[in-house]
């Protein structure tokens, strides 16, 4: 009998080859039971989208529950300003984040890294928006473990230029501005997950294990500052964080 991770991997894989074969969520004999499985999924996955450019991390939770990750294909990753396509971009979902870029290799090992050597591995902070495209036909209908399965609606990320001297930075003071075709669409003021540094230890220490640690060159996204916000077919979105240069794409036929 077929795996069942294969099985759903593949059903992720053939919605992403052609967004009419997004389903409305996985089969419910293919759904991963608990996050093992949704993350044995999303593994397979990565191994067909060839190599890893970096990776998403959500906050931990408030009750100090384990963040969510998921790897993002190199393939995706390019400098601002880009243009994407609406045909390969159906849901044209927006986030502006800030994000870590690795400049050290950070390998699995026995001993936790620590939090100041995660701060010496990280070359440079990057504004960025992640244009995010599930591989259902609504992710606000399917559920959590399903969405890890599909990296939470990863679709691609677009950096701006990077500060190296980011540790003279106040995170919680930095202001962020999402604009649609000219007009504010959202933002807010504060990192939203109050220590970035934590999340890529995280990383580091369990996340990215199973891929053979963090790699010099990745990076690493580190939540939401404005929320999934969709746009429409032929949308300009500009990015501006305090302090940083502005991260711009066009939605363009």
């Amino acid at each position: 009998m077929p795996n069942p991770t294969t099985q759903a991997a593949a059903l992720l894989l053939a919605a992403r080859r052609d967004p009419a074969a997004r389903p409305a969520t996985l089969p419910d004999a293919l759904k991963p039971a608990d996050r093992a499985a949704a993350y044995a999924i999303q593994q397979q996955v990565a191994a067909e989208l060839g190599p890893i450019g970096g990776w998403k991390v959500s906050p931990f939770g408030a009750d100090g529950a384990a963040p969510m990750c998921g790897a993002l294909p190199a393939s995706g990753i390019q400098p601002a300003p880009a243009t994407l396509r609406p045909g390969a971009h159906a849901q044209r979902a927006v986030e502006s984040e800030l994000c870590a870029r690795i400049g050290t290799d950070l390998p699995p090992r026995a001993t936790p890294y620590t939090t100041a050597e995660i701060a010496a591995a990280i070359a440079a902070i990057h504004p960025v928006i992640e244009a995010c495209e599930s591989r259902y036909l609504e992710p606000r209908d399917v559920d959590i473990l399903s969405l890890i399965a599909d990296t939470q609606a990863h679709g691609g990320l677009i950096y701006g230029p990077g500060r190296t001297d980011w540790q003279s930075i106040d995170l919680a003071t930095v202001a962020c501005e999402q604009i649609v075709d000219g007009t504010h669409n959202a933002g807010r003021t504060g990192h939203p997950a109050g220590d970035l540094v934590a999340q890529v230890q995280w990383m580091a220490n369990v996340g990215a294990v199973w891929a053979g640690g963090l790699k010099a060159g990745q990076f690493v996204t580190c939540g939401s500052w404005t929320g999934a916000n969709r746009v429409g077919p032929t949308a300009k979105v500009v990015t501006r964080f305090s302090g940083f240069a502005p991260v711009e794409i066009d939605y363009a036929d």
